[in-house]
Order: C-alpha cells, then structure tokens, then sequence
C-alpha cells in the first residue's frame, strides 16, 4: 500500500515538476522589459550624442557596431558554457555590467569612451539572453513558443519604451540624466536575484528524460540540419538588417524627410517599436499550433509590400506602415529561435546564444554598413536599398517541415 503511495506521490510531483510555471515566465520577461529599456536608450540617444560629438553617420554605426558584437560574440560563448555548467546567479551579474555601462555614458564626452559605455552593456546582454532564454525553456512546461513569446515581448517592450523615456528625460535635461535609469537596472538585480533562487533548484527540468527525448528527436541527417541552420541565418540577417535601418535610422530619416522635430521622432520610434512588441507574443503560440515554418513565411515575407511602400509613402502613412511592419516582422524570431533548438535538441543554451548573438552581430553589422552608406548617398536612399530584405523570406521554403516528421 505505501508503495503505491509512493509512486503516486511521485507521479503527483512529476506532473508538477512540468507544468509551466508562469510566474517565473512573468518574472523573466519583466526584467527582459528592463533590460531592453537599458538597451534602447542606446540608439534613442543617438541624434542628441551626433550633434554634442559631431559625429557622422559612419561613427553612429559604429557606436552601434560596438555594442551588438560585444553582445553577439559572447552569447553563443556563454550558451556552451552553462549548458554543461548551470550558473543561477549569472542574470545579477550580467546586469552588474549593464549598469557600469549606463554610469559611464552618461558622464562621457568623447566618442572612445561612448564605444566602451556600450561594450560593458552588450556584454551585461550577452550573459543575459542565453541564460534567460534557457529560464524560459525550463518553465514552459512544453509550451516553448508560447515561453519564448512571452519572454520576447517583454523585451520587445523594453525597446519601445527606451525612445519615449529618453524623449521625456533625456533629450530635454540632458546626458547625464541617463544616470537614473541605473535605478531600473537595480530593479531588474533584484528580480533577477529572486529569478535565481528558483533556478538553482530547477536545473533538473533543463535535462529530458531519454524515453522523451527518443519520441521528439528530429531524424535529421547532419547535413540538412546544418544547411537548415544556414537558412535561419540568412532569414535572420534578413530581418536584422532590415531593423537596424529602422532601430538606428528611423528617427534621422523623419527628421531629413519631413523636418519633424528630435521628439517627435522620438514618439513616431516608439509607435514602431510598441508595434514590433504588440505583434511579439503571436509567433510563439501559434507557432505552437500551426508550425514554425508557416510563421517564419508570414512574418519575413510578409513585411515586404510594407516595406517596398514605405519609402514613397507621406508621414500619415509611414506611420502607418511601420505599425504592420513592426506587428508582423516581430513574430519571427520567437519562432526561429524554437525552430532551432527543436533540430539541435539538448542544445538550448548554444542555440540560443548562437542565434541572439548572430542577431546583434548581424544588427550592429547592418547599422554600421547603412551607416557608411547614407554618408556616401542618403538617409532616404538606404530606405530604398532595405525595402527589398524582406524578400529574402522566400528561402523559408528549403527548410525541412519538421513538424511532419515529428509525427511521423
């Protein structure tokens, strides 16, 4: 009779051990929200710190070059790493960086000194995404899109609230203000810290059972998963180059184009940015429903009539399209991402530093190149170049459907 008990006592606390725990699923994308609020001052920052420093466009790409390969190179790095060595507390640390970045750019005044400012924030975001990102494996209960969404809205939101804050304190106080945003990255310590704690006794959920993993590996050769890989990568520096024109650029492009103010097109950013965090928590679930690869042709090839129309478009609708640009584009990685780690499995932590580090890199690339080239041509000429990225999502279609083959 007790052993009966017993193994339904352990049935009881198995059925628990994988439900998803979305308190801590909140709790990573509230400080994926501060995070990227840090992160977005970066770029939000740029037309005020151009004209203090008298930078050109070629030294603004570079500033954001900086900042995407300190966090790109580190990530896949860090992934590896705690897939074989778990590290709970290294979100707190990695915010610990951030913060010492965000302290130094606000009371610098020359370009050198910007650049390092930067590079102690990439490198607070290269331990932050893999190591969250694995968080949110682990407590999704099976649900990994959905997980995935939530936590990247989250950070989505981040982004879009960095312009509108920095239009609110920064632009009209001033650099040093960027100070007080060292008061978030205490906040997001402190969740991080409580983060943690639950991780430290939950390491056991990122390791399958063999039965399980048996049923849910992809037969796969090695040579299709790695060319399946190589096409997310070039989906990937589709989509990331096409952001960086508008995550970089899209307030100096208003301001050439239809004279608005440093503010306003502050607010038109943020509406863009709001829409890429809006659309963010679709790709995940249904990805989950319908498959991956049916998102990842929406939301890639998709934005590109959108695109193609923004450039000869008046400021009503520019406005106007970045809202579809940003709510359909933003559906995709989550569901690259998930894609990925479904051919790799038991590789969590490398895939997803492998692929949040290839975005940075592939976005601090495409800023520092779009940068050179609006010296050499113009601001509204890059618009026209980047229009066409999008149709690259036409690749998707040489990626295998393994879905079906999971079921078969």
């Amino acid at each position: 009779m007790e052993t009966v008990l017993e193994g339904e006592e352990k049935k009881v606390a198995q059925n628990l051990a994988e439900k998803t725990v979305f308190s801590v699923l909140l709790a990573l994308s509230f400080t994926h929200l501060l995070n990227d609020t840090i992160q977005s001052i970066i770029p939000a920052i740029y037309p005020m710190v151009k004209d203090s420093l008298h930078l050109s466009f070629s030294q603004v790409g570079l500033i954001t070059l900086t900042f995407q390969l300190s966090a790109s190179i580190l990530q896949p790095l860090v992934g590896m790493y705690t897939d074989k060595r778990p590290q709970p507390y290294s979100l707190a640390i990695g915010m610990t960086f951030t913060l010492m970045g965000l302290l130094c750019l606000a009371f610098v005044h020359s370009f050198p000194m910007v650049l390092v400012s930067v590079a102690l924030i990439g490198i607070g975001s290269a331990v932050f995404h893999p190591e969250a990102s694995r968080l949110a494996y682990m407590a999704s209960g099976g649900q990994h899109g959905m997980a995935q969404s939530l936590f990247q809205v989250g950070g989505n939101t981040g982004s879009s609230l960095g312009p509108l804050l920095a239009a609110a304190i920064i632009v009209p106080l001033g650099q040093t203000h960027i100070a007080w945003f060292s008061i978030v990255a205490l906040i997001a310590i402190v969740v991080m810290l409580r983060i943690s704690k639950w991780y430290l006794n939950n390491t056991h959920r990122i390791k399958p059972k063999k039965a399980k993993l048996q049923v849910e590996t992809i037969k796969l050769s090695k040579g299709r998963v790695i060319f399946a890989l190589f096409i997310l990568m070039i989906l990937i520096f589709s989509k990331y180059f096409y952001m960086a024109s508008l995550t970089s650029y899209y307030t100096f492009y208003l301001i050439d184009k239809f004279n608005v103010s440093v503010q306003s097109a502050q607010v038109y950013l943020f509406i863009f940015l709001f829409a890429i965090a809006a659309g963010t928590f679709i790709g995940g679930p249904v990805g989950d429903r319908i498959g991956r690869k049916y998102v990842i042709w929406i939301s890639i090839l998709g934005v590109a009539p959108f695109a193609l129309l923004m450039p000869h478009a008046n400021l009503f609708w520019t406005a106007i399209l970045s809202v579809f640009i940003g709510v359909i584009l933003s559906s995709a990685f989550s569901a690259i991402l998930v894609y990925a780690q479904e051919l790799v499995p038991g590789k969590v932590g490398m895939i997803a530093g492998l692929f949040f580090g290839f975005a940075f890199g592939m976005a601090g690339v495409g800023s520092a190149l779009l940068g050179q080239l609006a010296d050499r041509t113009s601001i509204n000429y890059v618009y026209q170049v980047c229009a066409y990225l999008p149709l690259i999502g036409l690749l998707t279609g040489f990626l295998p459907n393994i879905e079906r083959k999971k079921k078969a």
